[in-house]
This record gives structure tokens, C-alpha cells and sequence, in this order.
């Protein structure tokens, strides 16, 4: 399927629009007044979400693969599990992730 130029810049305008609609919703129609408690405590765990809620297609249907699971991506992502879960800080586990991955590619590349 192509779009056209304006085509383009049509869907761009309107998802422009629509972005900002939705932040203003929360920041312009709610912004001056104070939160209550449990929403406050609620927005603190919404950094802890977003993260695994982009790398989990990544590691469990990789484009690469043709969307199939990778041995590699998944340990991987085990190992940024498990070394986060017992630091309890998020740049160790990204590290052990990393190191991980590119470990395994490269230990796969050699077999």
C-alpha cells in the first residue's frame, strides 16, 4: 500500500492532534489540581512498565527471526531479570543483558 504526500502528512497531522489531546486530558484539564494518594502511587510504577512492555516483543518476537523465539534474546533477557531482580537496580540488569546478548551471538557465531 503507498500514501500519498498529502496522504502523509494528513495521518501525520491527526496523530499530532490526537497526542496532544491525550496529554492534554491529564496535564491541561487536571494539571492545577492535587492528586489523590493512590493515583500518585500508582504513576510511580508507570517508568517500571513501559520498559518491559517495549523490550518483550523484542526478546519473544524478534524481526530477525522471522518472529520466531531466539535462544540468544531470551537468555538474554533472563539474565536482565534475574540480575535486576536480585540488584535491584536497573542499570546492572540492563548491563548483564547486554553482555549477555552480545555473548551469546557471539559464542553462536563460532558454532
Amino acid at each position: 500500500m503507498s500514501y500519498t504526500t498529502a496522504e502523509i502528512w494528513l495521518i501525520i497531522a491527526i496523530m499530532g492532534v490526537g497526542t496532544f489531546l491525550i496529554r492534554f486530558s491529564f496535564l491541561g484539564l487536571i494539571g492545577d489540581r492535587p492528586m489523590p494518594p493512590f493515583i500518585l502511587r500508582l504513576l510511580r510504577f508507570t517508568p517500571v512498565a513501559v520498559l518491559p512492555g517495549m523490550v518483550a516483543p523484542l526478546a519473544l518476537w524478534p524481526a530477525a527471526t522471522g518472529g520466531q523465539p531466539d535462544p540468544v534474546r531470551l537468555l538474554a533477557a533472563a539474565a536482565t531479570v534475574i540480575v535486576g531482580y536480585y540488584t535491584r537496580h536497573v542499570l546492572w540488569g540492563v548491563g548483564a543483558g547486554v553482555v549477555t546478548f552480545y555473548g551469546g551471538l557471539w559464542v553462536t557465531a563460532l558454532l
